[in-house]
């Protein structure tokens, strides 16, 4: 049986207002998607515990996130060409509906989901606009060989990080995401994500050197669990040369008061054997939901969290014309 879905035109009136807000939020915040010129948006976001659902626009039920939440996650990655997800976990609801509001226009590619505790029941996924972006035929994970990465302790991702190809226009890329262990703030945990970054920057930078040859370009997106310059995490990330745009270096990631830098779009710049990303970036950021959804009176951030997320989602603009 199918799930009924979401129709902003059966919500209450203040649901009906509140998704008018958020549309010209968007509208003044993201760059339109252009055919002239042609441009190429990019998105990652970690939607917090993206399940199951209540299919109902009123509150109180369970679980908290209903079509209200879901209808304004659907808004904002509408946005984009391409979003990458983290954090979809086993029950498929919320996904499913998720594609349904955004409607036959809508691609999506998700993993299997990453078992044990470290896995934490998590999938990944890309969502993607079929009139501006396509499939382009590669898609896996990124596993750990059996001797290891050469200089590296890494020898298993928690969650195995997942690259795809698309195509845009004339332009082909490839999309990796990841969502790195995270542990406790223990000094065991924050060394075990260390190693994870430092593994993922080796296997990211050999592979650079690779696609090369095949002029694609290679970029990588996710929840990287790290802090921002400075911060050995950080630089155990950027230590094969992963670039991350100046415009996102003091984005906040998150909604709590105090500012992490979770999140990042990467990709490699010219150097030791690589050339340079061919994506000609424009323009960088992320969106704060707050002010334009459950915002009157404003819902404490852990309840937020529940119905739409405790990360922002962070964007890149590409000119992606010839």
């Amino acid at each position: 049986m199918s799930e009924p879905l979401p129709d902003i035109r059966t919500a209450p009136p203040e649901v009906q207002a509140e998704a008018a807000g958020l549309r010209a939020a968007l509208d003044a915040a993201i760059p339109p998607k252009r055919e002239v010129d042609r441009n190429l948006l990019l998105a990652t976001w970690n939607i917090c515990q993206f399940a199951s659902l209540s299919e109902t626009w009123e509150e109180g039920g369970s679980p908290v996130r209903n079509w209200r939440g879901l209808h304004a996650i659907a808004e904002i990655v509408s946005r984009f060409d391409v979003v990458a997800l983290q954090e979809i976990k086993g029950d498929l609801r919320a996904l499913r509906t998720l594609m349904k509001t955004l409607g036959p226009g809508w691609g999506f590619l998700v993993t299997d989901v990453n078992r044990g505790d470290r896995g934490n029941d998590e999938r990944m996924g890309f969502l993607f606009d079929l009139s501006r972006a396509r499939l382009s035929g590669l898609a896996g994970e990124l596993t750990v060989p059996g001797e290891g990465l050469e200089g590296s302790p890494l020898r298993a991702f928690a969650r195995a990080p997942y690259a795809v190809s698309f195509q845009a226009g004339a332009r082909t890329f490839i999309l990796t995401v990841c969502h790195v262990f995270y542990g406790d703030a223990g000094a065991e945990a924050l060394e075990e994500r260390r190693r994870e970054l430092d593994g993922f920057a080796r296997w990211m930078a050999d592979w650079a050197a690779t696609t090369n040859r095949y002029h694609q370009d290679l970029l990588v997106l996710g929840d990287f669990n790290i802090d921002r310059m400075g911060d050995p995490l950080y630089e155990a990330f950027a230590s094969r040369g992963l670039h991350v745009p100046p415009a996102l270096h003091a984005v906040p990631r998150t909604i709590f008061a105090k500012p992490s830098f979770y999140d990042q779009i990467a990709w490699f710049e010219a150097g030791e054997g690589r050339a340079g990303l061919t994506l000609e970036p424009l323009a960088a950021g992320g969106f704060d939901f707050r002010p334009h959804v459950y915002a009157d009176p404003p819902m404490p951030s852990r309840s937020l969290a529940a119905r739409i997320s405790d990360h922002f989602p962070l964007w890149v603009e590409f000119r992606a014309a010839g």
